[in-house]
């Protein structure tokens, strides 16, 4: 069902950045093409080596390819490029600035570029994740067609235990599969 998609991975500041390298790596033996744009704050979890070497492109993060040549990564291009954007983890601040339409990094005018759907993993720890602020973020979010695969329930990195675990690669891709094959079997807030 994946073949041959084009799928946009974003991947935000969370220690859930790790589950990027399997989300990616499950995606190309799916056959989809997988271009990852990294926000900065998520290389701080996630180097950009590790995830071009396993989407076989080059990650991007910022608006421009060179200071010096004036090459740039075309946002809007990205976006009509794309057959689904999937962001995860897709954290508190994320959630914000989609919800709010800030656009201050590449990953956020590509997704106000986006004409595709539109996939949403929150990762955060538990108290950010119930806060009504994040909930009424994903509510809007929800609103406008998003589509919200809710956190789990487990361990957090905090040490504390409750809802806001990104929702495993597996099941990630397992929605996708559903989206494109028509079922739409998907998990909302």
């Amino acid at each position: 069902m994946l073949r041959h998609k084009k799928i946009i991975l974003g991947v935000c500041g969370s220690i859930a950045a790790y589950k990027a390298a399997f989300l990616t790596r499950l995606l190309i033996k799916a056959e989809a093409e997988v271009q990852i744009i990294l926000t900065t704050s998520a290389s701080a979890f996630i180097t950009p080596l590790t995830l071009a070497t396993l989407s076989k492109r080059p990650v991007l993060t910022e608006f421009t390819k060179s200071g010096e040549t004036g090459e740039w990564h075309n946002h809007v291009a990205l976006g009509l490029w794309a057959d689904a954007l999937v962001i995860a983890p897709a954290s508190a601040n994320t959630l914000a600035k989609m919800a709010h339409g800030f656009c201050d990094n590449l990953l956020m005018a590509v997704y106000l570029s986006a004409r595709c759907p539109t996939f949403l993993a929150p990762a955060m720890d538990l108290d950010m994740y119930v806060h009504p602020a994040v909930a009424a973020n994903q509510r809007i979010l929800q609103s406008f067609g998003n589509t919200i695969i809710e956190a789990r329930h487990g361990e957090l990195a905090s040490g504390l235990e409750g809802k806001g675990r990104m929702a495993e690669p597996e099941e990630i891709v397992q929605i996708l599969q559903n989206h494109f094959s028509g079922k739409n079997s998907f998990n909302f807030v």
